[in-house]
């Protein structure tokens, strides 16, 4: 179906949604790269415009990758729950942007929305959004998922330790999980992205980290981010695997490249889900995302880059992980160019993900070849605290000397909670004043040389 608007006394043709929803996008690199992206400022108003005046119900007629010939477009129609759109089936784009805004999209409204949205819906309609709209409505949105402790509370902020090293050296990786959890950090997980897939390596860095868990007690959960396949595996020879991680695409040729199916995802779930190693919940997935990962994979099928992203939540929320980031600055400036194109795709992410039913998170990076620093990294966490963002990630000094990106440091995170007023998940946080790592109001306490934790780096 064609879609058309008229401004300037000119009349904007768009062939198809895909397209519509594309020259709709906030300029970005990815699209002009790929081809998708509006000529001009005013073709992308005129296709906001047309957007605007679309039926939410069209995305249900109309799908933006075919079914035939893709899984992730087939279990988007398949979990699609009517009876939960309803409220909002007779709007337009622009009628349910003007919803989300109200006080009538409170986060019980917004709870029950969540089955009857597809993800081309929320990408939708974050494209006729300013930034303090993205901020404002993902705030309402409240996602709570728990494994051993529980992540997404009121008032809580959590973060992964990411705790890297170039050569996998377990002392390495454990100075970085010292160093991260003397400032209160880890309880979203302890993941560690090995340089190696192989097993052994696998084995000795789940072992070392569920050691160090056991030994001191620790309320959190590990991960190494190996292939779904390795980890499946790992769990078949009676490995200590707390959380599957995988990344995932909006597309099935985009999962195809890393190597994924929706069926081994479902392996793995139910896999990791069997061996019953959470304390206070069963939710055992971890995925990242990222913009741009479906054109590298050249398997956007002509879709812009955002909604390719909102339909890797698709994926992502059919599994019930405990955690899911997008990692959003971190393919490179072919797709996000600068500091002002990455904190805009944070924004929209979150708020894709929050709006979804998502327990979202970020990893608020750029890499070194990027029109980004430190300050910009500032600004979207910033950013992303005032819209409740579930979880960021951390690494020793804010450079991955493995990954060879620039993302937060642990500092960033005593920043965030002291401005915010934010605590970290209540188990955790119990632990670390049991440890004496905390006071009551969670602040850090000095730590003597004596201290227990000291002795893992023995």
């Amino acid at each position: 179906m064609a879609y058309q608007h008229t401004l300037d006394s000119r009349v904007w043709h768009f062939p198809d949604l895909k397209t519509l929803l594309a020259k709709a996008t906030p300029h970005r690199s990815g699209d002009v790269l790929a081809g998708v992206a509006a000529d001009s400022p005013v073709e992308r108003t005129a296709a906001r415009m047309a957007l605007a005046d679309l039926p939410l119900s069209r995305f249900l007629e109309e799908p933006v990758v075919p079914a035939e010939t893709d899984e992730v477009t087939r279990l988007i129609f398949e979990s699609h729950c009517r009876d939960a759109f309803s409220p909002v089936a007779h709007l337009t784009v622009g009628d349910f942007r003007d919803w989300l805004l109200s006080d009538a999209a409170d986060e019980a409204s917004l709870t029950a929305l969540r089955p009857g949205l597809t993800p081309e819906m929320v990408a939708a309609v974050s494209k006729l959004m300013r930034q303090q709209d993205l901020i404002s409505v993902a705030r309402k949105c409240r996602v709570v998922t728990r494994f051993r402790n529980t992540i997404g509370l009121p008032g809580t902020l959590a973060m992964r330790l990411q705790p890297n090293h170039p050569a996998d050296d377990p002392r390495g990786v454990l100075a970085g999980v010292l160093d991260g959890l003397m400032y209160g950090c880890g309880d979203a997980v302890i993941g560690v992205n090995p340089v190696s897939d192989d097993m052994t390596t696998l084995a000795m860095l789940l072992r070392n980290l569920d050691e160090v868990i056991q030994r001191f007690a620790i309320p959190t959960q590990a991960c190494v981010l190996a292939h779904v396949s390795s980890q499946i595996e790992a769990i078949n020879a009676g490995l200590p695997v707390d959380l599957v991680f995988q990344s995932i695409g909006g597309t099935e040729a985009t999962n195809r490249s890393f190597g994924i199916s929706l069926a081994m995802l479902r392996e793995a779930h139910d896999a990791a889900l069997a061996t019953g190693r959470g304390t206070v919940g069963s939710n055992v997935m971890y995925f990242e995302t990222g913009q741009g990962s479906a054109l590298s994979a050249n398997a956007h099928h002509g879709v812009d880059q955002q909604t390719c992203e909102a339909r890797a939540y698709g994926v992502a929320r059919a599994f019930d992980p405990l955690i899911c980031n997008t990692v959003v600055g971190f393919i490179g400036p072919e797709y996000l160019h600068d500091g002002k194109q990455i904190i805009r795709a944070g924004l929209e992410d979150h708020f894709c993900g929050k709006l979804l039913g998502l327990p979202i998170g970020c990893d608020a990076c750029y890499t070194n070849h990027a029109e980004a620093d430190a300050d910009d990294m500032d600004s979207l966490m910033t950013l992303l605290a005032t819209a409740g963002v579930t979880f960021l990630i951390g690494v020793p000094g804010a450079d991955d000397v493995m990954l060879g990106y620039q993302s937060l440091s642990f500092h960033d995170a005593l920043y965030l909670r002291e401005v915010f007023g934010l605590r970290r998940a209540p188990e955790f946080e119990a632990w670390l004043a049991e440890m004496d790592l905390l006071d009551r109001h969670g602040r850090l306490l000095p730590v003597s040389t004596r201290h227990p934790l000291l002795s893992m780096q023995t």
